[in-house]
């Protein structure tokens, strides 16, 4: 069964009326399928209209919406001879970052993500996307081999921020972060990110510090959440939503102001309705950029991503 965010409501309730009637026409009813026709194009004029004014809010609610395609899903859909490779060779495996060897296109690259889940058991395995110290060094791990054998870097963002528990500080949360973000910064292959569902934080950041960053429509990327900002500046997460209209935090006003580099579209109602059609639009953005940075030299790469964010400054 679909499930509808609150706003999608009158969309629901006329696609519930429409499997009503579906069901009535198949069970010998008289033909009522120009009924259904004429709800269908209401439905879908309906979607059309209602994600066409989204705000800044439930933009939020659709990046992190549970049928959002997610790492596993693009990887499955997009990546061939997918080679997965775990551990960060110093303390373990993290499962909220998963990472690999594979092919993108036809292009070899070395492929890094975050993984929430899609169900009770794999959120837990995966800690609901939330990174610890090894998932960082891992992703530093992978950038090193990337960086070793000439293969570019595509990373996927979907996080709700880095794991802040008590543990994860005891071993350098802060450090391990930065040390992957100033890796992003250092190594002289092509480094592609794409903002699949929410980027919040350093949890985002290190491993997104590259030459061209994506962003899928219905996509947010911001320091912290909005609940986060607004526990903070008003001591309450009931203004989340007035937060996120001050933060900015929606796909077109990061581009707007020169943090992201190219808005990826999503199909009408979100990338959870038409997983497929969503993951190949990525698929072929990805590919564009990959190619476009395939003829520059070490050092310009470099000198790309670090003028980039001196320009953010």
């Amino acid at each position: 069964m679909a499930t509808y965010l609150d706003f999608e409501k009158p969309v629901a309730e006329l696609e519930a009326r429409i499997a009503e009637l579906r069901e009535t026409a198949s069970a010998g009813e008289p033909n009522i399928e120009a009924e259904i026709a004429r709800l269908e194009e209401r439905a879908a004029r309906q979607l059309r209209d209602t994600y066409a004014r989204l705000t800044p809010w439930q933009k939020t609610q659709v990046a992190r919406h549970p049928e959002r395609p997610h790492f596993v899903d693009y990887v499955a859909a997009l990546v061939e001879d997918f080679v997965p490779l775990a551990g960060d060779r110093n303390f373990a495996d993290d499962s909220a970052v998963i990472g690999g060897l594979g092919r993108i296109g036809g292009r070899r690259v070395v492929l890094i993500g975050q993984e929430k889940g899609d169900d009770t058991a794999t959120r837990l395995r995966h800690n609901f996307g939330m990174a610890r110290p090894e998932g960082y060094r891992k992703a530093i791990r992978l950038m090193d081999l990337a960086d070793r054998f000439g293969l570019p870097v595509v990373t996927l963002v979907d996080t709700p921020g880095a794991f802040p528990g008590v543990q994860a500080e005891e071993r350098g949360q802060a450090e391990a972060i930065a040390r992957a973000t100033e890796k992003c910064l250092e190594i002289g292959v092509p480094l592609v990110t794409a903002i699949t569902g929410e980027g919040m934080s350093g949890g985002a950041i290190g491993i997104a510090a590259a030459n061209r960053v994506l962003m899928l429509e219905h996509s947010i990327y911001a320091v912290i959440s909005p609940e986060g900002c607004a526990s903070i500046l008003w001591r309450t997460a009931d203004k989340a939503a007035d937060a996120a209209e001050a933060m900015r935090v929606t796909a077109a006003d990061l581009r707007q102001l020169g943090v992201i580099d190219r808005i990826v579209s999503e199909p009408v109602g979100g990338a959870h309705r038409h997983p497929a059609e969503a993951i190949a639009m990525l698929g072929e953005a990805l590919g564009e950029e990959l190619d476009g940075l395939a003829g520059l030299a070490r050092s310009e790469l470099r000198a790309q991503r670090r003028q980039k964010y001196l320009d953010l400054a």
